[in-house]
C-alpha cells in the first residue's frame, strides 16, 4: 500500500508518518520504481502500536523502547513493566 493507504488504515497524518520515518521510529519503506513509498501489513501494525502508545501518553522514546522490547521475543518483561510503571506514576502525579 502507499503512504495514503497507511495513513487511512491507522488514522495517522502523512506528515506524521514521514516524521516517524525521519527519526527512525518507523523503518524506511521500500519504494516503487517511481519513488513512491510502499508499506506492508507489518508497517500498519507497527504504526498502530505507536499511535496507541502515543494516545496513552508515552513519549516517543518510551514508544521506541517498547517497540524494541516487543521485537525481542525472548527478552524479559521487566523492562516493559518498568516503562509502564514510570509512565503510570507520571500520569498520577500530573
Amino acid at each position: 500500500m502507499l503512504i495514503g493507504g497507511l495513513a487511512k488504515a491507522t488514522g495517522t497524518k502523512v506528515n506524521t508518518i514521514r516524521f516517524y520515518e525521519d527519526i527512525g521510529l518507523m523503518p524506511e519503506p521500500e519504494r516503487t520504481a517511481a519513488g513512491q513509498r510502499t508499506y506492508t501489513e507489518r508497517d500498519v501494525k507497527r504504526l498502530a502500536f505507536i499511535r496507541q502508545a502515543r494516545k496513552l501518553g508515552f513519549s516517543i522514546e518510551e514508544a521506541r523502547s517498547l517497540l524494541e522490547l516487543k521485537n525481542t521475543p525472548n527478552g524479559k518483561c521487566d523492562k516493559a513493566s518498568d516503562i509502564a510503571k514510570r509512565h503510570l506514576l507520571r500520569v498520577r502525579t500530573h
